[in-house]
This record gives C-alpha cells, sequence and structure tokens, in this order.
C-alpha cells in the first residue's frame, strides 16, 4: 500500500525571462532536493505557481518531474482545477504519465457546500485509481474542508490523505482526530507545524520552505522518527525566520527569491505576483546567511 510520509516538496517551476518554463532548472532542482533528502517531489502545487500555469505547462511539468525523479522519491501530481470535470481529465493524464500520487486542492472561487465538495472527490476518486491526497487551503480558494467531510471522504478506498494549509493548528488536529481508527495521512501545509503536526499523530509535511532548506526541513523528520527531539526542535526552529520574511510579498514570490539569491537561475514568478521589495530581499538574504552553515 502507498504510504504519504515524510517531506514533500512542492517544487517551484523554474521560469526563463520570457516565463516559458526552464526544463534545465527544473531537472536540476529534483536532483537537488532528492539529494538534500526529501521524501517526495510535488509539482504544480501552489509553490509551483499551479494557479497560474496553463494546461499544457502544467502537463509538460508533470512529465518532466516523473522522467527525472525515475522512481527515486514518490510524485505526487497537483491536478485540482475548478471544475470536476477538468480535475478528472488532469487526473487521468497525471495517472498516464505514471505519477505516484495525487493532490487535489478544492475547488476555488465559487462557494461549494460541504457535500458539492464531497461529490466533486468522490467522483475524481472514481475516475482514476491513484492514491489521492485531499489540499485544503481556504484563504486561496475560499472552500474549506470540514472535519466531517475529510472523515467522510477517507473512508474511499483511495483517498489516502489530507494536506491542511488553513494555518489553523486546530483544522490539523480536528483532520487527525476525525481519521484516527483508519490508514489516513495528515500533513501539514504550513511550515512552522511540521514538529507539531507529527507530535501530535500527523505524517509530515508538504514544505515550500524546503525549496529553500531541503536539508534543513527533511531532517525535522528524520530527527523525529529516531526520537532525537531536541534536534528535530532545533531545525523547526530553524524555519521561523524563513517564515517571517511572508510579510515582504506573496510567500510563493519570497521563495522562489530565496532560491535565486542561494544561484539558481530559477527566474522570477509569473506575472503580477513578482514583486518584493529591497527590504525583503535584504532580509533573505541575512536569513540565507544565518543558515548557510546547515545546507
Amino acid at each position: 500500500m502507498f504510504r504519504v510520509k515524510g517531506i514533500i516538496v512542492p517544487i517551484l517551476t523554474p521560469l526563463h525571462e520570457d516565463e516559458s518554463v526552464n526544463e534545465t532548472e527544473l531537472r536540476n532542482q529534483v536532483n537537488r532536493l532528492i539529494k538534500a533528502g526529501v521524501h517526495g517531489i510535488f509539482p504544480a502545487g501552489t509553490n509551483g505557481e499551479g494557479y497560474i500555469l496553463s494546461r499544457d505547462e502544467k502537463k509538460a511539468i508533470l512529465k518532466i518531474v516523473v522522467d527525472e525523479v525515475n522512481g527515486r522519491v514518490p510524485v505526487y501530481a497537483g491536478t485540482g482545477c475548478i471544475s470536476t470535470k477538468d480535475t478528472v481529465e488532469m487526473s487521468l493524464f497525471a495517472e498516464h504519465v505514471g505519477v505516484d500520487a495525487l493532490s487535489i486542492i478544492t475547488p476555488s472561487f465559487a462557494k461549494a457546500s460541504q457535500q458539492e465538495l464531497y461529490e466533486h472527490y468522490k467522483t475524481v476518486a472514481r475516475a482514476v485509481s491513484l492514491p489521492i491526497v485531499l489540499y485544503n487551503i481556504p484563504a486561496r480558494t475560499g472552500n474549506h474542508l470540514e472535519a466531517a467531510t475529510v472523515e467522510k471522504l477517507s473512508r474511499i478506498e483511495n483517498i489516502i490523505g489530507v494536506k491542511d494549509s488553513s494555518g489553523d493548528f486546530n483544522t490539523m488536529l480536528g483532520y487527525i482526530d476525525a481519521t484516527k481508527d483508519r490508514d489516513f495521512a495528515v500533513l501539514s501545509g504550513n511550515d512552522a507545524l511540521i514538529l507539531w503536526n507529527l507530535l501530535a499523530g500527523g505524517a509530515g509535511s508538504v514544505s515550500g520552505c524546503a525549496n529553500v532548506f531541503p536539508k534543513t526541513i527533511a531532517g525535522i523528520y528524520e530527527s523525529y522518527v529516531k526520537n532525537d527531539l531536541d534536534r528535530a526542535k532545533e531545525l523547526q526552529y530553524k524555519v521561523y525566520p524563513l517564515r517571517a520574511c511572508f510579510k515582504h510579498g506573496n510567500p510563493n514570490t519570497v521563495i522562489k527569491k530565496a532560491v535565486q539569491l542561494l544561484g539558481y537561475p530559477v527566474g522570477n514568478c509569473r506575472k503580477p505576483f513578482d514583486l518584493i521589495s529591497d527590504e525583503g530581499i535584504n532580509m533573505l538574504q541575512g536569513v540565507l546567511d544565518d543558515n548557510a552553515s546547515l545546507e
């Protein structure tokens, strides 16, 4: 049985100056992250700018990542769309190219009832044979998966986990409690809560900050499973200064700028979400300098 666990990186999408996908650097980032010890790669997610990529671009990215990963770690494909029909189509394509699991964000823009969300995920699950991880990020989509809905969905055989990016620890605890009698993985989408997720019975994290500090963040999980909680806490606290930089821009923009400052030609985020102040860049550089020895 496929098991969701560890640090899964929502890999950023490197872009050329003309905003086309930089395949060479995407492959380089895959190898950099795997070498650092992460436990999964997640293309076309939020940090991968899946919200602004065309369908053809997302399909090309999935194929590139599956090819470059080459079975070394699981690939979780971001296939969620606004409509159920489009989500099924993207999910079937991802299955065809050989991803290991699907991460499906809630539909966005239009308000959905809990019953509509349940029917959406049930329909997609019936259309594919791959494992599915639900993705709750209500600040971005406007739709929140309630714990009772997650519990109901967890009864569907190939829905095996949920990522919570609400930032509300009580939501994540509610998911853990609602599914405690099942083999169901609850992942933190908030990098500040990785260790606390694990201590509460969760399975790990989909960590955007792991694009910047992959070794450090993978180390939180590795230290936890070795029962070295002092080291896990030490590494967890290293994440907070990077997250503090988010006040200077969209988190995706901040993460991508940080990877740029590390010397990788990943380009900017796609416009208009590409600006960060000089103050923010200086703050980021300071955080990178302070943590250089850990990576």
